[in-house]
């Protein structure tokens, strides 16, 4: 069945000009409430906590900096949304050709499958740590979030963003209590936030923190959930639909910076300054934070907050995969079989590592899985920025020369890190590998560095091509 909607179920179900005063103005809020819970999922728990307890508030500025790229990044996810009226991946199917396609809806896939496994693992945590459940228990009640998912979508967007908006509420009065309890220096926290000098060690935890923050799923779903709000295509009331949503992504990201900054501030303020530098796990920090912080409710909140961060983000993972998949393929499933795939993909290789490595190793699969999100993310900027910068595609709302160099110096860093640490990784204790492995190691840089070509290449020629025709 052909698909000419995103997310069909909710598109255009808020009609925002039925609406008057505050009441038009606050339609618009919502689709970045939904996007920002990305930002706090257990995948980015691991890099804050891993950089606070080693490093103090060092990396602050790390996260301020990733802060401000997915703002940016973001906001052109939902122009492209509100003034081409399509998702990234809609839009891709007219900038690359068939099999490029397919290669980029398998790397979006990947990454939809590895966020879905940082959920998975972060609520089955939550559940251990809270309940004493069996990991591999855990993973499995997650599988019950596929029913949750279906009935809220059958509610309409609203009721998906009051239910994200509630955890987003729990997260944060967790980590604020936390935070009360660890009094940390203020002196300390300002300091963290200029920019300094990273050593070989903090730059390998600062890739992992900006591959944690800006994922590339979150670039699809914006996308689309801001055409659930229906406007009319008159230049007012597009700039008007750009400007209200411009203000959710600002209040809903950066309350997601202070939700993430807090976390790597609670890191360095209990762990770091106590001399526990090696945390190696959110196990750990867990057990760690009652004898530290003199108060048995503060590993309860805690594991509260750990469980509600992988509850919210499942949802939004889900909505993504659908949007991929539909996008991409021009094909529409079940919305409950579509869960269903993407909630599978995640489980079985949880249990898998559980059953053969058992727990103490599971936790790992959250640090694989946010190397997984970084290496895709470049494949998600690239043609974002190429269709917002189209005249063909957003007309006289086409981005400027400012954020078109702003958008491309974003996206250099973020494929030069990538590029850095994949050679880096390859080529560590290259001599010592086998032929087989170098060539797999060869082929991969290789095959990375041919894709980022093509991503640039193809719009490149399209862009000449309308420009002459």
């Amino acid at each position: 069945m052909i698909k000419d909607k995103s997310l069909h179920e909710i598109h255009e179900t808020i009609d925002t000009k039925k609406l008057t005063g505050w009441r038009r103005i606050f339609s618009f809020f919502g689709p970045a409430l939904l996007v920002s819970i990305g930002y706090m999922d257990p995948g980015n728990w691991a890099t804050d906590l891993e950089a606070g307890s080693r490093f103090g508030y060092k990396l602050l500025f790390i996260l301020l900096l990733s802060n401000l790229m997915a703002l940016l990044l973001q906001n052109l996810s939902a122009k492209l949304g509100i003034v081409g009226r399509k998702d990234l991946a809609q839009v891709n199917q007219d900038l690359y050709p068939r099999k490029i396609n397919f290669i980029l809806y398998l790397l979006a896939e990947i990454a939809i499958i590895a966020t879905d496994l940082a959920e998975v693992l972060g609520m089955a945590l939550g559940l251990k740590l809270l309940f004493g459940i069996d990991l591999i228990w855990g993973v499995l009640i997650t599988f019950i979030d596929t029913l949750l998912i279906l009935y809220l979508q059958k509610l309409g967007v609203r009721k998906i963003e009051s239910f994200i908006l509630g955890l987003i509420f729990i997260i944060a009065g967790a980590f604020i209590f936390q935070l009360l309890l660890s009094q940390p220096s203020i002196s300390s926290i300002t300091g963290g936030l200029v920019p300094k000098k990273l050593s070989t060690e903090e730059l390998y935890i600062s890739i992992g923190i900006i591959g944690a923050t800006v994922m590339p799923h979150n670039l699809y779903l914006h996308s689309s959930l801001v055409q659930s709000r229906k406007i009319d295509n008159d230049d007012e009331s597009i700039k008007e639909s750009l400007k209200y949503n411009f203000w959710d992504s600002a209040i809903s990201l950066n309350f997601a910076f202070l939700v993430n900054a807090a976390i790597l501030i609670l890191a360095a303020s209990t762990f770091h300054n106590s001399g526990n530098q090696e945390l190696s796990s959110i196990t750990d920090a867990y057990k760690m934070l009652a004898p530290i912080l003199n108060n048995q409710f503060a590993p309860i909140a805690f594991a509260i907050a750990l469980i509600a961060a992988g509850q919210s983000s499942t949802v939004t993972g889900t909505l993504a995969g659908q949007i991929v998949m539909e996008g991409y393929l021009n094909i529409k499933i079940k919305p409950f079989l579509r869960q269903l795939i993407t909630r599978l993909l995640a489980i079985i290789p949880s249990i898998f590592v559980i059953i053969i490595y058992g727990d103490d190793k599971s936790e790992s699969l959250l640090v694989f899985s946010q190397v997984v999100l970084s290496l895709q993310l470049s494949f998600a900027i690239i043609p974002l920025i190429f269709s917002v910068s189209s005249k063909k595609i957003m007309h006289h709302f086409r981005i400027k020369t400012p954020m078109k160099i702003a958008a491309w110096t974003i996206a250099t860093i973020i494929c030069g890190l990538n590029l850095f640490w994949l050679v880096s990784y390859s080529m560590e204790g290259f001599e010592h590998l086998s032929p087989q492995s170098k060539l797999l190691n060869i082929l991969g840089i290789i095959g990375f560095l041919s894709l980022l070509i093509c991503t640039l290449y193809y719009p490149l020629k399209k862009e000449k091509h309308d420009e002459m025709s």
